[in-house]
């Protein structure tokens, strides 16, 4: 599983404001062997190569799901596939997005309709879909509701989903996605709901200062969470990966990020979020630009 997705993914490519403003540099892929993918919402990897993956992100409340139509459209232009994280939440932040109402709503079925419409979508696509669903719930943080609950009620609206989600879409394959942290294996879902498993990489060289005295590379912060993946045996991924600093420490990631290295031989592709923050940094670390051709600081 893990060798077959990577060789399909190489087949289709045949507190920020404290450090200083940004200025615009090259838009590059990061050079090495490792596939590579990108959120890119403003087009600057449009004719990018080699890029074998576009990321979206989708509610599952007030959508327009034609849009999927259209993503599938563009990345068959450009021989990619898709990988869909699809929200739980409206994003709208209205009464409707807090913790116990999603629970309450998936254990009665009230949410069906919404995981069964978006799904009836993707089984249409002609694009290779991924569906990355429900993710870094354990993630404590209070960004996202369904984060921190009980691992058990995580697990159990979780396998409803992707069950629900499987009837209308057999053909996806499915991305179980932790943010990393230590307990993350409280909320695996078990083998048949994760056909590979995606991790989330920031480097924000500001924070890093401010927290561990010093610069984190790529793989002080990957390698930890890797080897509590790898224990599943599953392909890894890092579903959401961004660096921001001054051109030394942002030279020092790019160099690293798409590295084929012997201690991640699970690791089968790298996908980076070429977005703004949407979600404030804690204690006034603001929101990074994690986009490319802003990343590195003055």
């Amino acid at each position: 599983m893990m060798i077959s997705f990577r060789n399909s993914l190489i087949a289709m490519g045949t507190a920020v404001g404290l450090a200083g403003a940004a200025f615009a540099g090259p838009v590059d892929v990061p050079p090495g062997d490792i596939p590579f993918g990108v959120y890119d919402p403003d087009g600057d990897f449009m004719a990018k190569n080699p890029v074998v993956v576009e990321h979206l992100f989708l509610p599952w409340e007030d959508v327009f799901l034609p849009s999927l139509n259209d993503a599938d459209e563009y990345a068959r232009e450009r021989n990619r596939a898709l990988l869909v994280t699809l929200e739980p939440w409206t994003w709208s932040r209205d009464e409707r997005n807090t913790a116990q109402y999603l629970r309450r709503g998936i254990e009665r079925g009230e949410y069906d309709p919404n995981m069964t419409a978006v799904c009836q979508v993707l089984g249409t696509l002609k694009s290779p879909v991924t569906l990355r669903f429900a993710h870094e719930m354990d993630d404590e943080s209070g960004q996202f509701i369904w984060s921190g609950w009980n691992p058990d009620t995580y697990i159990s609206a979780y396998r409803h989903m992707i069950d629900l989600c499987r009837e209308s879409a057999p053909n996806i394959t499915v991305m179980w996605s932790p943010l990393g942290n230590e307990d993350m294996g409280d909320y695996y879902p078990g083998d048949d709901y994760a056909d590979l498993i995606g991790l989330t990489v920031f480097g924000l060289q500001t924070w890093d200062q401010a927290k561990y005295g010093g610069d984190r590379t790529f793989d002080d912060i990957f390698a930890p969470r890797y080897e509590r993946a790898a224990i599943y045996g599953k392909p890894v991924v890092v579903a959401e990966l961004g660096y921001v600093g001054k051109e030394d420490y942002v030279e020092m990631w790019k160099q690293s990020v798409r590295a084929e290295k012997t201690q991640y031989p699970n690791l089968v592709g790298v996908f980076y979020f070429n977005q703004r923050e949407v979600y404030p940094w804690p204690e006034n670390f603001g929101a990074p630009d994690w986009r490319i051709k802003n990343q590195v600081l003055n």
